[in-house]
Formats: C-alpha cells, structure tokens, sequence
C-alpha cells in the first residue's frame, strides 16, 4: 500500500503531537492521579523538630525518618493512630497512608523531660 504525501503528513504532525504532550498522569483529574510517596526526614534536637511542617497531598504514601541528635524521642499523631519511639543519637523510619485531608498536630509525647510537652508540628494533608 502507498502513502500519499499528505497522509506522510498527517502521520508525522499526530507522532510529533504525541511526543509533544504532557504524561498521562499529569492529563488526569486530581482525583484520578496516582498517589505520590513522598519522603521525609525530620531531625529531633533541643527539643524541636525540624522541620516542623510537612505538606503531603490526600492518600501519599508517606515515608518518614526521624532522627533524634541528642536525646531519646517520640513521635506522634493521634488521628493516624501514629506512635514511635527514637532512641538517642538513633533514628526510626515508618511508612503511613496520608488518607484523610486536614491538619494535624504531631509532637512527643515522653515525660522523661517537661520539654517535650512543647516540642510539637504540623502534618498538613491537601484534599486530592
């Protein structure tokens, strides 16, 4: 079978438009789009973490590293039903799914020292 020049042309302009566009996952509605696994890693020092604010988008696979530089901590989040111990000088690492949207406080929750009732952040989930 014979090509024309203009079906050639055709072909060439529909290869160079498929070429040209954006990844599938980028053309989908938010709410299609694959969940992302987006990783952290908080440092805890001084009583205080760092950083203290962490953004994820609505059913993220979160990876998070906590690593204390001093004392022993631990990390929490009631809504996520989140506790984990970090020895001194050590680190944890876990993995939850981000699956409700909203803001959350996360902190220490030890008694050992009165410091830790201060040491708190925010974990902020967007809505997909």
């Amino acid at each position: 079978m014979a090509v024309t020049r203009r079906q050639a042309g055709l072909l060439i302009a529909a290869a160079g438009a498929l070429l040209a566009a954006p990844p599938l996952a980028s053309r989908l509605p938010a709410q299609e789009q694959a969940p992302g696994r987006p990783e952290f890693t908080l440092i805890a020092r001084e009583f205080r973490f760092s950083p203290d604010r962490i953004e994820v988008a609505q059913d993220d696979l979160v990876t998070l590293t906590i690593r204390s530089e001093d004392v022993p901590y631990s990390f929490a989040i009631d809504e996520y039903r989140i506790v984990r111990r970090v020895p001194a000088g050590g680190s944890t690492t876990f993995e939850f799914r981000a699956d409700r949207p909203g803001t959350f406080r996360f902190y220490s929750n030890l008694t050992s020292d009165s410091a830790h009732a201060r040491m708190e952040g925010q974990l902020v989930v967007r809505p997909r």
